[in-house]
């Protein structure tokens, strides 16, 4: 079983781009995205129902804003659309597909990056949705943790760990949640196989077009298991070379 994690930067520019194309030339199982800034209405399902998948869509209250969703051939025993938190599922932060051998969910973490406001939300919101996962975990120990976490854990995950040290997603607060969600029964899958493997980014600012040929990147998105599915690992991958975003698809493969 293949899983991909993608934060598009909106959907509908991604189509443009050429995401479906590129969809069918390389289809997992499942394939989530983050931050689509569309509604489920807003979007030709067809070309993804030809390639055999089913389309689960979490939209935000605010139009043209984060929103995530589930595009999966394996027809999931229940989808939960949000956390249960408030201000969380009014910015369609997460999604959640409950399968027979595990629980997958997607998630957009929020950006501190406009200002001290969001960035003490953040914070909140990495508190409570701790708090969610571990009484998810309760009822399903087999968990998937995918999405865009807008955090850089370690300095071998950010081109330019002491030029960052104060910034948003870089931060000794982020960094430390991290530390703590890790040492809690989970592991990062792509650090598992690849421990040592440096200029492995999956985002580059788009401020500067030459950041992304150079590779100065950061590595904030992560597909994170629970330690029980440890052993079904079989790969982990991160695919720079797909251009639809300034971020790119990361990946897993599953053996069950």
């Amino acid at each position: 079983m293949r899983i991909i994690s993608y934060n598009v930067n909106g959907i509908r520019a991604a189509i443009k781009k050429g995401f479906v194309e590129w969809l069918q030339t390389d289809a997992p199982d499942i394939i989530c995205l983050q931050e689509v800034k569309a509604a489920i209405t807003d979007i030709d399902l067809k070309p993804f129902e030809q390639l055999g998948y089913k389309t689960y869509w979490f939209g935000a209250e605010k139009k043209g804003y984060s929103g995530v969703a589930i595009l999966t051939k394996l027809e999931p025993v229940s989808v939960q659309f949000g956390s249960g938190i408030t201000q969380s599922d009014a910015e369609g932060r997460v999604i959640v597909a409950e399968y027979k051998s595990f629980t997958l969910v997607n998630a957009y973490f929020p950006s501190g990056t406009s200002g001290e406001e969001r960035q003490q939300y953040k914070y909140q919101w990495l508190n409570e949705f701790a708090i969610y996962l571990d009484k998810l975990r309760e009822v399903q120990p087999n968990l998937i943790l995918v999405g865009d976490y807008n955090i850089a854990h370690h300095p071998i995950d950010i081109h330019d760990p002491k030029g960052n040290k104060n910034s948003s997603g870089f931060l000794p607060e982020e960094r430390a949640w991290m530390d703590g969600f890790l040492s809690n029964g989970w592991i990062d899958s792509y650090r598992h196989l690849h421990p040592d493997t440096t200029g492995a980014y999956s985002w580059w600012s788009q401020r500067f077009p030459s950041v992304r040929l150079q590779n100065k990147g950061w590595r904030i998105d992560y597909i994170s298991l629970t330690s029980p599915l440890t052993n079904h690992l079989f790969a982990a991958d991160i695919l720079p070379d797909v251009k639809h975003s300034d971020h790119c698809p990361i990946s897993v493969e599953l053996q069950f």
